[in-house]
């Protein structure tokens, strides 16, 4: 199986993670990682908002060039209006990633705790020490957001690896 580099986005219309993971020998190693930052509320528009995620994260995939994508699926918001920014905010991470020609998966997040913790009802707490562990850090100094959008493309991988295995072994 050839190396590949994944971005895995954890969206939000207010921070959105981002973690760029590639395989290699030894398992998996973190190419660079970050979180992108809007301001809430009344202080800058939400079309404003959503232009600087897709821009942001536009720059990042030029810069990594990673070969796919994965992003975190709308799970739950606190109400309608909430779900619908969630949704419009995704949406832009999706388009990104499109605009450069990358298939985008999607990751339910029970999916993505149980792939990593075992647990789908893991806290993000735990999500961030198995991403760590998965990837051989010591410690790390970024934001959960930025924990869970590692633990998406590392259950990418995962995912990506589990297929690739039943596929030969349903040809042999």
């Amino acid at each position: 199986m050839e190396p590949v580099t994944v971005i895995g986005i954890d969206p939000g219309s207010v921070r959105t993670g981002w973690g760029v993971v590639r395989t290699c020998a030894s398992g998996y190693e973190l190419v660079d990682c970050g979180l992108i930052k809007t301001t809430s509320g009344q202080s800058q528009e939400f079309s404003r908002r959503l232009a600087h995620i897709y821009h942001e994260l536009v720059a990042v995939l030029d810069r990594l060039r990673p070969q796919e994508a994965a992003i975190e699926q709308v799970f739950q918001a606190k109400n309608a209006a909430t779900a619908l920014k969630l949704g419009q905010a995704r949406g832009v991470a999706v388009a990104a990633c499109a605009s450069f020609g990358l298939s985008v998966s999607d990751y339910e997040p029970t999916l993505v705790k149980k792939t990593l913790v075992g647990a789908g009802a893991a806290e993000k707490e735990q999500v961030a020490f198995m991403v760590r562990c998965r990837l051989g850090l010591p410690r790390a100094d970024w934001a959960l957001d930025t924990s869970d959008a590692l633990a998406i493309a590392l259950t990418h991988l995962t995912m990506r690896r589990y297929h690739f295995l039943k596929q030969g072994l349903q040809t042999s």
